[in-house]
C-alpha cells in the first residue's frame, strides 16, 4: 500500500532505499520561500541505526505491515532455535544467525516476541526481564562489598554480566535484557 509524507505517524514502517525503516519522528516544514518538505528520523529495522532524511512533501512510499507474535522458546538443537505458537501448537525452527544476540537471554519455556514484516521474520526480542541462574563467578571476599565493586558472572544461558560482589554461584538473578544489567537477586 502506497502512502505519502502526509500520512506519516511515529512508529509507522516504510520501505525506503530497499530497507525497512520505522519512523522515529518527523516534522512537516513549510518555509516562506520554496516548497514544503518533511524532516524525518528513520530507524533501520535490521541494523537499528537511526538516520536523518529529508523528503519533499507528497513523496510516496510503500507501507509495510509489522506484526508481533508471542512464541514459547522450546530448545536449541545445536543448529536451530525451536519455538512453539501457544495457540496453534505449531513448532518452527529458526536459524541461530537469525536469533542473534537474543540467544543469550533465551531460557527454555520462556516467551519471546517475534517481529514480522509481511511474511519475513525481522527480529526476536526476549522478555524485558529474565531470571537466570549464575553458573560461575569468582568468590567475593570480606570487605569487597563495602567498596561497591562488581565482578563478572556467567549465567545458565552463557551470557556474562557484571554483578555485585555478594552474588554466588547458584543464585538466581533478574537481568534487564535491553542492556544486560543486573537488577536484583531473586
Amino acid at each position: 500500500m502506497a502512502i505519502s509524507t502526509a500520512d506519516f505517524k511515529n512508529g509507522m514502517c516504510i520501505e525506503y532505499n530497499g530497507k525497512l525503516c520505522t519512523i522515529v519522528e518527523f516534522q512537516h516544514v513549510k518555509p516562506g520561500k520554496g516548497g514544503a518538505f518533511v524532516r524525518t528520523k528513520l530507524r533501520d529495522i535490521r541494523s537499528g541505526r537511526v538516520v536523518d532524511y529529508t523528503f519533499n512533501a507528497g513523496t510516496k512510499f510503500d507501507s509495510v505491515r509489522l506484526e508481533t507474535k508471542k512464541l514459547q522458546y522450546l530448545y536449541n538443537d545445536g543448529v536451530d532455535f525451536n519455538f512453539m505458537d501457544n495457540d496453534t501448537f505449531e513448532q518452527m525452527a529458526i536459524p541461530a544467525d537469525t536469533v542473534g544476540d537474543a540467544a543469550k537471554w533465551l531460557k527454555e519455556n520462556d516467551e519471546a516476541s517475534l517481529l514480522y514484516a509481511g511474511d519475513e521474520l525481522i527480529s526476536i526480542e526476549p522478555q524485558m526481564f529474565v531470571e537466570l541462574e549464575v553458573t560461575e563467578t569468582d568468590p567475593g571476599f570480606k570487605g569487597d562489598t563495602v567498596q561497591g565493586g562488581s565482578k563478572p558472572a556467567t549465567l545458565e544461558t552463557g551470557a556474562t554480566v557484571q554483578v555485585p560482589m555478594f552474588v554466588e554461584p547458584g543464585d538466581v538473578l533478574q537481568i534487564d535484557t535491553r542492556d544486560g544489567r543486573f537488577i536484583k537477586r531473586v
